[in-house]
């Protein structure tokens, strides 16, 4: 039913959760289904993410869910760095994963392959990593894309910098595979 998409209507949500929408409409305003409303329409929009946590948080069946694996796509551009996180990451998480190695090519695979999350090298060469960042928060669209920054050398400063332009997480380049996971899931609402 959902396949594909980042964010719901109300009317999606209820015939998932098997509701009526007013009763949906009433977890929005509650703050119990977190989301957005359209500027002008004022219709609201719940990011699937926040959808499945509400569901787990109270105990609904998952079946009417259709998810397809988690999207994501790394924009790094040492072809090889890149190339050993992603055969890790679909072994040992089994996300759908591309690899953009400029902007030009991540721009393209936003637009074609619709991720739930972008991890950004911020080192990297043909990666302008604040420039995709400002980008994407200035484009409704792709609001409910997270992203996460691979930082050399991470320090406080460096984070607290790059979580004010719209990074949503940064871990240290040399972080292992499970850190990575643990971020991809944490941030995604999607934790087993």
């Amino acid at each position: 039913m959902i396949k594909g998409k980042n964010v719901l209507t109300t009317g999606d949500v209820a015939r998932i959760c098997n509701v009526s929408p007013r009763t949906v409409s009433k977890w929005f305003d509650t703050g119990q289904l977190k989301g957005y409303r359209i500027p002008g329409s004022k219709d609201r929009r719940i990011p699937t993410s926040e959808l499945l946590r509400f569901m787990k948080a109270h105990n609904m069946p998952l079946t009417e869910l259709s998810f397809t694996k988690i999207r994501v796509i790394v924009a790094e551009g040492n072809a090889e760095h890149a190339k050993e996180i992603i055969a890790q990451l679909e072994t040992k998480a089994g996300y759908d994963i591309k690899t953009a190695v400029n902007d030009f090519k991540l721009g393209t695979l936003i637009q074609k392959f619709s991720p739930h999350l972008i991890i950004v090298g911020t080192d990297s060469s043909g990666i302008n990593a604040e420039q995709i960042c400002k980008n994407l928060r200035a484009d409704e669209n792709f609001e409910t894309i997270r992203l996460i920054a691979v930082v050399g050398n991470l320090t406080e400063q460096k984070r607290h910098k790059l979580m004010e332009a719209g990074f949503d997480d940064c871990i240290p380049a040399d972080a292992d595979i499970e850190t990575i996971i643990h971020k991809i899931e944490e941030q995604t609402s999607i934790i087993y």
